[in-house]
């Protein structure tokens, strides 16, 4: 396998890049992730996956051992090819969709396009498991969706407190009170942080 390249970028697209590697240019396919990670650098090292089928090989490319090492693990699933898990990886960013499997969020995972209720519960039944374990996530964080509490996580990261901490005391609050005000959201988290 081709663990990664590194050269001289050639061409950039949306979807795939040309690197220049002793004289010959590898065409390799990203995700809108890497892309947007890719600077203006001449000099790009990208880690690669080599997908080979009976119709060709496809060479994908990743800013970060993290995406690639999720790429693999979405290709693993009955259903998902290299294209998909690639779409999937450009929808939602890498931390975002490990988080989602983590928690069961099929939502989130069923907003790429392409992806139906099915392979969404196909994907957290399959990976959950594993993406808790190889990225130690212990415990997952709840998933908040109230303005309020949004503002008042955003305000207690600025105050220098850890996020998975911070939304564990977060909802809580809301819990017992639903209409909470952003200020009261943050005097209690303060209270109990």
């Amino acid at each position: 396998m081709i663990a990664h390249i590194q050269g001289r970028l050639v061409e950039k697209t949306a979807t795939e890049v040309v690197i220049d590697c002793g004289g010959v240019g590898y065409l390799i396919h990203i995700s809108l992730h890497t892309f947007s990670q890719i600077g203006s650098s001449e000099n790009l090292r990208l880690y690669t996956y080599l997908q080979i089928k009976e119709d060709g090989h496809t060479l994908f490319g990743f800013i970060d051992k993290i995406e690639r090492e999720l790429f693999k693990l979405l290709i693993s699933v009955s259903g998902i090819g290299g294209n998909t898990a690639r779409n999937m990886l450009s929808s939602i960013a890498p931390k975002e969709l490990l988080q989602a499997i983590a928690s069961a969020d099929v939502k989130t995972i069923q907003s790429v396009k392409g992806i139906g209720a099915k392979t969404a519960q196909r994907v957290i039944l399959d990976l959950q498991e594993k993406v808790i374990k190889l990225y130690n996530i212990d415990e997952v964080s709840p998933v908040i969706n109230n303005t309020n509490a949004d503002e008042a996580l955003s305000a207690l990261e600025v105050l220098g407190f850890v996020r998975k901490s911070a939304e564990k005391v977060v909802d809580k609050i809301m819990k017992q009170t639903p209409d909470a005000s952003v200020e009261f959201i943050i005097k209690q988290a303060l209270k109990n942080l």
